[in-house]
């Protein structure tokens, strides 16, 4: 199976036409249909539903569909290692971020680091803990950012200065909105938004058996698009503080629970990962720097 031929087909993939597929690969449609079903041969299973018009993919396409990335994925990544090795003047650094206003050390530190480094290239991609771990642990990421205790049989850590606080995110003429905090008792009959992750883990260390009587009515990764259903009335978020704009201007407030419920943040690599030379920097930086600077003794601003 070849590097080129995987790109044919994710290109076909998307177009669902081989000849837009082809125009757009730069080769006939004839030379793109035989290596699409050369493949085919290679690996024993159909991979498109062909009509006079369109191509779609069965459910073994859609599985080479998602490897065929994976892959392509981890050979520009590798193309770029391979480029950065026997140079310190630049770099791809491959990170994963939850959402918290926590990433702002991370910033900082990108900010004074890129001045030392002006090749230094950095690619950012949000999820939960579980998305971004997964992605870590394929070789896809060079390293994670997290919102709970990392796993140290696995990973090696820096802990990130500070803490994310969790309160309740709703309209400004929601009931509760006229209460400076938000209990358990307070959810009862509420419409909730939260991520999967935390219904199961944070919500539940916060109240208990209580948890299960609250109702989850929505479930979402990013903070930004919950905010917009909070907004249209769906219901109130479970998240974090400092995420939203919750100034006059905006329509939207925020109130902390109680008791108060915290989340620590992480930077995390696997263990006995080899890095380019730029990445080793980059760690190097983010752990001289948030011990000298962010150190317990230390103002957390």
């Amino acid at each position: 199976m070849e590097i080129r031929v995987l790109r044919y087909f994710l290109e076909a993939a998307r177009e669902e036409n081989i000849t837009k597929a082809a125009a757009y690969l730069h080769i006939s449609q004839p030379t793109l249909s035989k290596q699409l079903k050369d493949l085919e041969q290679e690996l024993g299973r159909k991979l498109f539903v062909r009509s006079n018009y369109s191509i779609k993919l069965t459910d073994e396409g859609m599985l080479l569909r998602k490897r065929a990335e994976d892959i392509l994925e981890m050979v520009h990544k590798t193309t770029d290692e391979f480029k950065s090795l026997g140079t310190v003047t630049g770099g791809d650094v491959y990170m994963g971020c939850a959402e918290s206003h926590l990433v702002k050390y991370l910033a900082r530190a990108i900010k004074d680091f890129k001045q030392l480094y002006p090749g230094f290239r950095y690619h950012i991609q949000s999820g939960n803990t579980e998305q971004v771990t997964e992605r870590l642990d394929r070789g896809l990421l060079d390293m994670v950012l997290i919102v709970e205790s990392p796993n140290l049989s696995h990973y090696n850590y820096i802990e990130i200065p500070g803490v994310d606080t969790w309160g309740l995110l709703m309209r400004k003429d929601h009931p509760l909105a006229k209460k400076e905090t938000i209990t358990a008792d307070d959810l009862i009959g509420i419409d909730l938004i939260c991520s999967e992750q935390s219904m199961k883990a944070d919500i539940p260390r916060w109240c208990g058996q209580k948890a299960d009587a609250l109702n989850f009515t929505g479930f979402t990764n990013l903070f930004y698009n919950g905010s917009v259903f909070v907004r249209e009335g769906l219901g109130c978020m479970l998240t974090f503080a400092n995420l939203a704009d919750t100034g006059s201007d905006s329509d939207l407030c925020f109130r902390p629970l109680f008791p108060v419920l915290e989340n620590k943040m992480y930077i995390i690599w696997k263990k006995y990962q080899v890095f380019t030379p730029i990445a080793e920097l980059l760690i190097k930086e983010l752990s001289e720097r948030l011990n000298r600077e962010y150190s317990p003794s230390a103002p957390v601003q």
